[in-house]
Formats: C-alpha cells, structure tokens, sequence
C-alpha cells in the first residue's frame, strides 16, 4: 500500500486522512497500468480483507461499484463517523479467513 499524504477518502469521504493508492483493478489481475483511487488505510484494508482480488476486478472496479456493495455498506456507515485520527482494525470474514 503506497502512502501519499493526507486528503480526503475517495470512498468514506471522510476528510484529513492519510491516503493510500488503491488499484481499481487489481495489479495482479493486470491493473498495473490501469485507474487508482486514493482511499484512507481502513477503507483500503477493508476492502482487501472483505473481497478477493478476482471479484475487485470483475465485478467491482470503480468506486460507485464498490459504494454500491452491501457488504462493505455497514463498514462505511460507521467508518464515515470515526475520526481521522482513529485507528481501525480489520477483520475477514469468517468466508475469507484461511483454515
């Protein structure tokens, strides 16, 4: 995750935080080259942590795509009242977590 500097969150909008660069579509998936969005580290790491990069590039590859899934739609409404400066922990969904 490249650091950029601080701003506002592509999709918590939430202002003054730390941003990262988030491939649109996964680099591994041949997104090297393709759009970035910058995106605070919760909402970068919530997103990695709730979807696998094949589903990122199919089927969620712009940041109205992914405001539109319900499953990080519960996570941005509490995000979007969290501080800046507050640091968040993620979880994987049972689904996602390694036996």
């Amino acid at each position: 995750m490249a650091k950029i500097d601080r701003g506002t969150c592509e999709l918590c909008r939430r202002n003054d935080v730390e941003l990262t660069v988030h491939h649109l579509i996964p680099k591994e998936m041949g997104g090297t080259f393709q759009p970035t969005a910058l995106l605070c580290r919760p909402c970068h790491k919530q997103i990695h942590a709730i979807y696998e990069n094949q589903e990122l590039a199919i089927r969620l590859y712009t940041i109205e795509l992914l405001k539109e899934d319900e499953k990080i739609g519960a996570f941005l409404k509490w995000i979007k009242k969290q501080p800046s400066s507050k640091l968040v922990h993620t979880k994987k969904p049972n689904n996602r977590k390694r036996k």
